[in-house]
């Protein structure tokens, strides 16, 4: 039985035991907390505290370690890899109410947590949700990142992105239980995830008491008019249409729900003229996971 806590501010939340993240396979980073809005979020901070820091963010239901093919390559290229558990996600406190889980309340909690640690400018890699929140801070926040690098994401305005998402917005929401390690191997292409892979992905989720957020985010993505976020992402996009600093798209394009959406940056964003784009293939939604040695490599060699 989960136990119930209640935040200074009110909110009641759960917070998965220590001992769920013990022994993660290729992920053994010790976390760091901090409070955002009276709710601890995790984060793992690697790499030479010297080098240009380079903000990791993940979506739905991941966390943070998804990145964990990704961490060593950029950390032994000098890179400082800060990689936070969204709210609702990993080893960060979980709101009870899905209500609490807003569009907006992430991006909230993501501009407290960047000023809370006072993160220096930064490299933007972001993918899934992480994407959602991370243009969205970006655009808002313009002098935080130095550059912007984004994998299979997007930034609805209230229109369909495509049937497939449509798929997975119905499922997740009558799914009796989200595995999410079945998840990640469901839509991973490249390589068969081991067993004690997909315990990483669950771990954060020992009951449905702990996943009102990873529920609440596929409902969130503004497809229609009336959803929240649409005047702010149409705010956004006005950014990104001026945005000339480097900005590059690293994409699995045979993605079923996300792997048509790297055209629109490209052709829209002016600092993503003359940069070397890359699709991967073999390679699903998660690419991070499918290919993620490829993606640091890219990453690298794109900043070096």
């Amino acid at each position: 039985m989960s136990k119930i806590m209640t935040s200074n501010n009110g909110t009641d939340f759960v917070r998965t035991p220590n001992e769920r993240f013990m022994s993660l396979p290729e992920f053994d980073y010790e976390p760091n907390y901090v409070e955002v809005d009276g709710l601890r979020m995790a984060y793992v901070d690697v790499g030479p505290d010297a080098g240009t820091p380079m903000l990791l963010l993940h979506g739905e239901p991941t966390w943070g370690y998804l990145y964990r093919r990704m961490i060593p390559p950029l950390t032994a290229a000098g890179f400082r890899c800060v990689v936070p558990d969204l709210i609702g996600f990993g080893r960060s406190d979980k709101p009870i109410e899905r209500s609490i889980y807003t569009y907006a309340q992430h991006v909230d909690w993501l501009k407290e947590f960047l000023a809370t640690i006072n993160l220096p400018e930064a490299i933007l890699f972001a993918q899934d949700w992480g994407g959602l929140i991370g243009l969205r801070v970006a655009a808002e926040q313009q002098n935080r990142f130095s550059s912007i690098a984004v994998g299979n994401t997007g930034l609805p305005v209230g229109e369909s992105i495509g049937p497939g998402f449509d798929r997975w917005l119905q499922r997740s929401q009558s799914m009796e239980f989200l595995d999410a390690g079945w998840l990640l191997q469901y839509a991973t292409a490249a390589r068969q995830l081991t067993e004690e892979e997909m315990d990483g992905y669950r771990a954060p989720f020992p009951d449905e008491s702990y996943m009102a957020g990873a529920r609440q985010f596929p409902t969130l993505v503004p497809i229609t008019p009336d959803h929240g976020g649409v005047k702010e992402n149409l705010a956004a996009w006005k950014v990104l249409d001026q945005w000339d600093k480097p900005f590059l798209t690293l994409w699995c394009p045979d993605d079923s729900v996300l792997g048509h959406l790297h055209h629109e940056f490209i052709q829209r964003v002016p600092g993503a003229a003359a940069q070397p784009h890359q699709e991967f293939q073999p390679g699903g939604h998660f690419l991070q996971d499918d290919r993620g040695e490829d993606v640091a490599a890219a990453l690298i060699g794109w900043l070096h």
